[in-house]
């Protein structure tokens, strides 16, 4: 019995069973060549990578002078597509919900969330159911001049 095999029993992760002792002895074809054979090592070709240009993780927005702000007055929840085109071609969207029943209006408002929560904007309550969204590059004053809390989720509560 080996050592290996020994230390194995006394710890308890193997038997002491006497009928696996002749497996300890096995060899293969490359241990009976012997020590004083030497194999010939050769190094395997690598072949190389092809770098496949990617385009780049995170987009530069051009900061151009704003020029456009879009009113939107959705009737139905259909009309998330046109506020999110707005808003993704950089756009100030002013979202007016009042022509909207309130579960409708709830939707726009998460719909609206995501949308500047995954383009990096921020949305803002103007009143109780008109919503300024606003892209990345687009600082809005709060009223009386104070400062701007930091960008997070927006809470409809």
């Amino acid at each position: 019995m080996t050592a290996l095999r020994t230390a194995m029993v006394y710890l308890g992760l193997a038997e002491d069973d006497k009928r696996y002792d002749e497996y300890d002895e096995y060899y293969d074809e490359y241990d009976a060549a012997g020590p004083e054979v030497v194999q010939e090592e050769r190094a395997a070709e690598v072949t190389p990578l092809r770098r496949v240009p990617t385009a780049p993780a995170v987009r530069e927005v051009e900061v151009t002078q704003m020029n456009r702000i879009t009113t939107i007055h959705p009737s139905t929840y259909n009309d998330a597509r046109a506020i999110g085109e707005s808003f993704r071609g950089n756009t100030p969207v002013i979202m007016n919900l009042s022509d909207m029943d309130d579960s409708d209006a709830k939707r726009l408002v998460d719909f609206a969330a995501g949308l500047v929560f995954g383009l990096h904007g921020s949305i803002e309550r103007v009143t109780n159911k008109v919503f300024l969204l606003s892209p990345e590059h687009i600082e809005v004053d709060a009223e009386g001049g104070e400062p701007q809390q930091p960008r997070a989720l927006f809470n409809q509560s």
